[in-house]
């Protein structure tokens, strides 16, 4: 069951084969109880884990679970166990590290953790031959999935303080690279990397790409300004500190634009986007103008080199001041509006052109009446409700849109034709910045 063993069960009778099912099944079902004896006694036993706050306490209860059910749910199933069962091992490491927990520390709950495990497995088998048969055919897979998550916690505990102790602007860059290319190592200094940013290989793992660029920066060392070599790495650092799972982003300058990947753990992409507006900001105050352009919801590493393109993409809609562009919180809709290039705009008619130009030097009220009376699904009333006009008012104003374009407004195809145009005369020009 474990990644360098199976579960054999082909020589085992049906009764025993029935028995070992009957009790892995059992305890599976009591992980809770097992988790809340195993946390109770590290948390009295260890030195270093008292006097921890409930978030630790409540982690620490977590990950005895999920190693409980990881081992014996794989068991059950009669497979092995992957590296995507083992990352909130390997997770779990490096917060027991970052929070400077002592190895020997750690090695001494895993084992008081596995004590527990064993001897609820023990209550839970009885005396018939068929039981002890059946428990004994268990031993072998758990003790050899017991060495494994050991090992794995220990080196990834050792990984993270390595790269804790080494160059972290190295270590992110290599890291980066990996990461835009599609792949994450299985091992060594850059998986350690990764499990420092909360970035791991499970294939359900939720990342956004982050393209940024410097527009503008002060020169003037003496006014307090940054050069323009410095600004990127000052954007860099500040984007490191932008994160929403819990962790540093890793964040590199390549050449004179800013690249980073973001996990997102349980956050969503609005959260992020929303520091990333703070960040911005922040920057500003510093005098460094920048755009920010966010790719989709990426699962999994594999499609981070789509997620490039798309931060990429987003980067390029921005108008020349710059901004945070986050697709996620786009419609496809408005995707396309803003993505348009020149062409979409000469194809607009003249007539319709014309009256938003007039339109727009007066206020904008009729393309303002032409966006109620869409989001108000065609109803008319419910658009000079909501525009806080006089029924009558809004009535007036769509007849005077079809005089003035020529459109009928109860017609699908002209009312689209309308707010595309109106969408393409509000959107900025994309900007096709050169990489």
């Amino acid at each position: 069951m474990s990644a360098g063993s199976h579960t054999v069960t082909a020589s085992l009778s049906e009764p025993v084969q029935l028995a070992r099912t009957r009790i892995a099944g059992v305890v599976y079902d009591r992980t809770e109880e097992i988790a809340e004896q195993g946390s109770a006694a590290i948390l009295a036993q260890v030195p270093g884990y008292a006097g921890r706050d409930s978030e630790f306490r409540a982690d620490v209860h977590d990950q005895v679970a999920r190693l409980c059910r990881t081992g014996l749910g794989a068991l059950l199933a009669q497979r092995r166990v992957s590296a995507a069962d083992l990352a909130h091992t390997r997770r779990a490491a490096v917060r027991r590290a970052r929070s400077g927990l002592p190895l020997a520390d750690y090695i001494t709950a895993f084992r008081l953790g596995q004590q527990t495990f064993w001897k609820n497995l023990m209550v839970h088998a009885d005396d018939s031959p068929t039981a002890r048969e059946a428990t004994l055919s268990m031993v072998l897979p758990l003790t050899r999935y017991c060495d494994l998550i050991s090992t794995q916690a220990t080196h990834a505990y050792l990984d993270f303080q390595q790269h804790q102790s080494a160059e972290a602007g190295r270590d992110d860059h290599d890291l980066i690279e990996a990461l835009l290319g599609g792949t994450l190592p299985d091992r060594g200094p850059l998986l350690a990397a990764a499990a420092a940013h909360g970035i791991g290989p499970a294939p359900g793992e939720r990342l956004v790409v982050i393209a940024a660029t410097v527009l503008d920066s002060s020169s003037e060392r003496d006014t307090g300004g940054h050069s323009e070599i410095d600004a990127p790495h000052i954007v860099s650092s500040a984007l490191a500190r932008t994160g929403v799972n819990g962790h540093r982003t890793p964040a590199v300058v390549r050449d004179t634009d800013i690249v980073a990947v973001a996990g997102l753990g349980r956050a969503t992409a609005g959260e992020l986007c929303t520091r990333l507006r703070r960040t911005r900001e922040a920057l500003l105050t510093e005098g460094i103008t920048t755009a920010f352009g966010i790719s989709t919801v990426i699962t999994g590493v594999g499609r981070l080199p789509r997620g490039r393109q798309e931060a990429l993409s987003a980067l390029d809609l921005l108008p020349d001041g710059g901004g945070v562009l986050a697709l996620p919180e786009l419609t496809p809709f408005r995707y396309l509006v803003l993505s348009s290039d020149e062409t979409a705009r000469s194809l607009v008619d003249p007539r319709i052109a014309r009256t938003l130009a007039d339109d727009q030097a007066k206020g904008g009220v009729l393309a303002d009446t032409i966006r109620a009376f869409i989001a108000a699904d065609t109803n008319l009333r419910e658009a000079a409700d909501a525009l806080r006009i006089h029924h009558n008012t809004a009535k007036y104003r769509l007849r005077r849109i079809q005089q003035l374009t020529g459109r009928n407004i109860r017609t699908v195809t002209d009312l689209v034709e309308l707010l595309v145009a109106i969408e393409l005369r509000q959107a900025p020009a994309p900007v096709r910045r050169e990489r």
